[in-house]
């Protein structure tokens, strides 16, 4: 582990020096003869990624490349004759905080714990000054560079430090200076509660090893969701435009909008140079749009949808139920009060997991509605064992809509909002119901068709869930090979460009 002031102290469990040592060699072997793997031996990459040279040079060995859903698998990469292995110093996970406070964080843990499982090395570089005793256990390292949260100390500290920080930025260039090698990986996720924009000058000298994570849109919208929230519509505006920059869309103030406003700038500012191919991992291809609107070369950006693991690993028999769920913050963004109305007006029932500062007036307004508050996954999976149907009814575009997932593999019809970038797919699948949010009345419509439904029907809709389609999203194995597969073309990308005379100004 490290001090806040990024230096390495040792922690509880050290990697073998046998381990680095095997890993300290280049990062691609010389293709082998014989047939070569296509881009179509890759199908949820995106084709910029399963085109790379890095992927080709993959021996196309069929079905032991890949798993049972067609997926490049480990295999890929370590068995032999593989030109492309995990032959990684290191992969370094960026974040803003440590313990899981929400989808971006608690996907950089889950990639830690399985890039353990297969024995990379893996540094964490946390923003905050928190550790995590788990992720120590795995065996990762965990760099604290000692960052306070944006919403922390006085209101003027954490202005200036939320839109630049170069307390943090100068900790990571002086680490990454130390530490850096050819065959190191930096992948970042979450950044904007505590790193700041400054993150992306630190990680200019390697940002052709970079990847960075679109878990949100604040990449490329300055309110992270392209939603007027004073309307309570989504926004079709152009980042930092005319219209954009007039236009009062935040949650709190017009001033809190131009403060947004001037972090995007900065973000702008950081990544003006350097950064032409360092790729942006979407969680679905329907955010493409949204970032090319705000100027991102569609060339840098990949999509890897999820990982998901249902809440139940045994089938829910929804045919037998009739209580509908809600699991989520409990916010009014999060479409609980149009929720809470259009059951009262369906006449089903409704209970909610979860919690958030909405829950007081709803338990007030809706006192039929039961609402559990915060639970764990095994027990979220045990409520949900009487559920005919989650709904997940939100007010703003979701990119990904991870909850709607993890209970529809767990074979839960599932009833969107057409703002969730996943509505399409459930609907066109067959796994649930889209409504649009924007016409009244059309949540209590969703609702009363899923409970007037024939048993048979919300049964096969059930099975079909369960069956987990494979192009709605990913397991975790296939998610840990996809981001392997795409490391790879950046290994490959950037050998010859490492900056190993790289001076850091003190």
């Amino acid at each position: 582990m490290a001090q806040a002031d990024g230096r390495t102290r040792p922690r509880r469990r050290r990697l073998p020096a046998a381990r680095t040592e095997r890993f300290a060699r280049p990062a691609l072997l010389p293709p082998p003869d014989g047939p070569q793997a296509q881009p179509s031996d890759y199908p949820l990459l995106g084709p910029e990624v399963a085109a790379h040279p890095a992927l080709r040079a993959c021996p196309a060995s069929g079905p032991a490349q890949t798993d049972e859903a067609g997926q490049v698998s480990a295999a890929a990469f370590e068995a032999p004759g593989s030109s492309v292995r995990p032959t990684l110093d290191r992969i370094v996970v960026i974040n803003d905080v440590a313990a899981a406070q929400g989808g971006a964080t608690a996907l950089a843990l889950e990639s830690i714990r399985m890039f353990r499982e297969i024995d990379i090395p893996v540094t964490f570089i946390v923003g905050g000054d928190q550790t995590n005793d788990e992720i120590e256990e795995a065996g990762a390292d965990i760099v604290v560079l000692g960052g306070h949260h944006i919403a922390s100390g006085g209101r003027l500290s954490a202005f200036g430090r939320g839109i630049y920080n170069p307390a943090i930025s100068g900790k990571l260039a002086r680490w990454i200076a130390g530490h850096d090698t050819p065959s190191t990986i930096y992948h970042l996720h979450g950044w904007s509660k505590v790193l700041s924009p400054a993150i992306f000058s630190a990680l200019r000298p390697v940002a052709a090893r970079t990847v960075v994570h679109a878990h949100d849109f604040f990449l490329a919208c300055p309110n992270g969701a392209y939603q007027d929230y004073r309307r309570g519509e989504p926004c079709e505006r152009v980042p930092l435009g005319a219209s954009c920059l007039t236009t009062n869309c935040d949650k709190r103030s017009y001033a809190q909008k131009l403060w947004r406003a001037a972090r995007h700038e900065a973000l702008s500012l950081a990544c003006a140079s350097g950064y032409e191919e360092t790729p942006v991992v979407m969680i679905h291809q329907g955010m493409r749009p949204f970032f090319t609107r705000a100027g991102y070369d569609e060339k840098r950006l990949v999509t890897i949808r999820n990982p998901v693991r249902p809440f139940s690993e045994e089938r829910i028999t929804a045919e037998d139920h009739e209580i509908f769920y809600f699991v989520g913050r409990i916010e009014a963004e999060k479409g609980v009060f149009d929720l809470a109305k259009a059951a009262r007006t369906a006449g089903v029932p409704l209970k909610m997991i979860g919690d958030g500062p909405a829950r007081p007036e709803i338990q007030s307004r809706y006192p039929e509605i039961d609402v559990a508050g915060w639970l764990d996954r095994r027990a979220i999976g045990r409520a949900l064992a009487d559920a005919r149907a989650l709904v997940m009814p939100s007010l703003y575009r979701e990119p990904f809509g991870l909850v709607a997932m993890e209970a529809s593999t767990s074979g839960l019809p599932v009833i969107l909002s057409g703002n969730a970038l996943l509505a399409k797919d459930i609907a066109d699948a067959g796994l649930g119901i889209a409504f649009d949010p924007a016409r009244g009345g059309a949540l209590a419509d969703a609702l009363k068709n899923v409970a007037e439904l024939p048993r048979e029907r919300i049964k096969a809709m059930s099975e079909a869930a369960f069956a987990r389609p494979g192009d709605i999203a990913t397991t975790p194995a296939q998610w840990r090979d996809q981001l392997l597969a795409l490391y790879a073309t950046r290994t490959a990308a950037a050998y010859p460009r490492h900056p190993s005379t790289m001076k850091v100004a003190s």
